[in-house]
This record gives structure tokens, sequence and C-alpha cells, in this order.
């Protein structure tokens, strides 16, 4: 597979083709395509990284050439993937509904994503069918918010869940972004979904060492991570369940561009990763990136041929 690291032409996306026309919502009749050269879209952090390498050497093994092009921004690649720039890209599925949604519907539309896998994927592939896009079926893996303690406090205050920690009435500092102190998912969720009683938001950003850090010298008592966080034992931090499902469906799913990759060859190639791929697989794929500095596509590769899916 062919590495491409800029995008190019494809910067000057306003005078770019797109997808069927808003008008004609519901009205995609155009077979899929079955393009033999595809571009893999990359959102440039290490797990996008993964998952574009993985859907390329499957592709690959399917008889497909593929590039990857690595796009930071979502407001870019999106639009390329509309247009067929992009043809293939992995989405985590709340929060692609909600981007979609508010592209379509307005910034102040109501959310579509949920903690409902059924319904949130519902309303995304509503809202992607007439931009010309596909979404694949959802895998076992899941990239959500999610909350961690030391395992030291855990055990102290016997903490395995959220609700545990609301029903202990212990108060909490909480690292994070400072978006956290709006975010439904988050400080206001916490309180409201779990009744934990939290003192203040440390502004620290989401997941980041310095935020662990935080937590972990208890200056703060939880931080704001992700279920796919690989560095969590460094800091000597277990996550506790999101028992009442407080965060949305965010499962990841490939999403294509229908016109030239909706095609049974190019799902069959992708849906038996989505058949094998765990949350714990990533995570642990995602800290031999960032802890090992292994190279994503090496790391790849290895996952797929021990779970037989490359020869």
């Amino acid at each position: 597979m062919r590495r491409r690291a800029a995008l190019a032409g494809l910067l000057l996306l306003t005078g770019c083709a797109s997808g069927p026309s808003l008008e004609t919502q519901g009205e995609v009749t155009e077979a899929p395509g079955d393009s033999k050269h595809l571009t893999i879209g990359s959102a440039g952090f290490t797990e996008s990284d993964l998952l574009a390498t993985m859907y390329g050497l499957l592709l690959n093994e399917a008889g497909y050439k593929t590039s990857m092009l690595t796009v930071a921004n979502r407001e870019l690649y999106e639009p390329a993937l509309e247009s067929g720039q992009i043809d293939v890209v992995a989405e985590y599925a709340a929060t692609f509904a909600d981007w979609l949604n508010a592209k379509t519907n307005g910034a102040d539309a109501p959310a579509v994503g949920s903690p409902d896998l059924k319904a949130t994927m519902a309303a995304l592939r509503k809202l992607a069918t007439p931009r010309g896009l596909t979404v694949l079926d959802p895998g076992r893996a899941v990239d959500q918010n999610a909350f961690a303690v030391t395992g030291e406090y855990a055990r102290q205050h016997d903490l395995k869940t959220l609700s545990d920690l609301g029903r202990s009435g212990l108060e909490v500092r909480l690292a994070a972004g400072d978006e956290c102190l709006q975010r439904p998912y988050c400080e206001p969720g916490l309180r409201k979904t779990y009744g934990i009683d939290v003192t203040g938001v440390d502004p620290k950003g989401v997941g980041t060492t310095q935020a662990k850090r935080a937590v972990q010298n208890g200056q703060d008592q939880m931080v704001l991570t992700t279920t796919t966080d690989a560095t969590l034992d460094e800091f000597g931090l277990v996550l506790l369940a999101d028992d009442k499902h407080l965060q949305n469906a965010d499962y990841i799913v490939p999403v294509v561009n229908r016109s030239r990759a909706g095609s049974k060859g190019v799902t069959g190639a992708l849906d038996r990763l989505n058949d094998i791929l765990t949350t714990a697989d990533l995570a642990s794929m995602n800290q031999q990136v960032d802890s090992w500095r292994r190279l994503p596509e090496d790391v790849g590769r290895t996952y797929l041929e021990d779970k037989g899916l490359l020869k």
C-alpha cells in the first residue's frame, strides 16, 4: 500500500464535484461502484492510521490497489469522501452522525447520535445516503469517552462503575477539556445520570499526559479519556464502567463512497476486520505505536496475520 502525506489539489474542495444533491434525498439509484484503485483516508492520529492501514491491507488482499491519504480535518476529508477523492475512511458512528446532522440541518439541530447503536446507525445512514456515502455495519470495537481513576483509589473505595462512584458520595475533581462543563456526556451527565459530586473541572485536556499525571499524583480524582486509551497502566489508572450508558455509541464504522467503493468486494474485505477487531485489540495496537514506537503499518500487518486475515 502506498502512502501519500498531503492533500495537494484536494484542498481546493470548493471547486470539486460532490455527491448526490440533497434535493434528491432518498433517490440514490446508481449501482455501487467497484474501482480497483482506492484511496483510504486517515485523520492523522494513531488509531485512524492503524485502521486505514488495515483497511488498505485487507483491500490489497482482496485484489484492490490502494494508497493512503492523511487529512486531519473532517471538514476537508468528508467532502473529499463525497466527491470520490477519498474512497474509504474509518469513522465513529455517533460522532459522524451528529457531524453530518449539523452539516445538513444546521449547528443547532438536535443531536441524532445516542447510546442506542441501532437508532444511531439508522440516523447516520439516513444522513449519509443522499451524499453518496454508504455506511457499512459497525464492528465490535468502540472508541467512546471514558473515565478513569487510580487503581488504589478504586480499591480503597470499592469502585468498579460510575454508579459506584455516585453512590460513594465522594467529591471528585475531574481532569478534562474545558468543554466538559457544557457537554452532556461529561460533567452535566456525571451529575444527572450518576449523581457524582463533581467539585470542579481541571482543564488539562482529554486523556493528555498532563491530565493523567494530575490524577496519578492526587491533584485530581478522575480523568476523561477514551475506551481505547493505551497508556492507562503506565499511570496506574483503571476505567470505571459506564454502566448506565451515558456515552454515545461511537462504534467504528467503515464509510465508503458508493459510486467508487460500494461493491460487495469492498464490503466483504472490510467486514472481515469488523468481525474480529475488539476495543481491547485496538487499545493494544495503539499502545504498540504510541508507547513502543512501532510503525502503524507493522502493527496492523502483524495483527491481521495473527488473526489469519492475511496470508
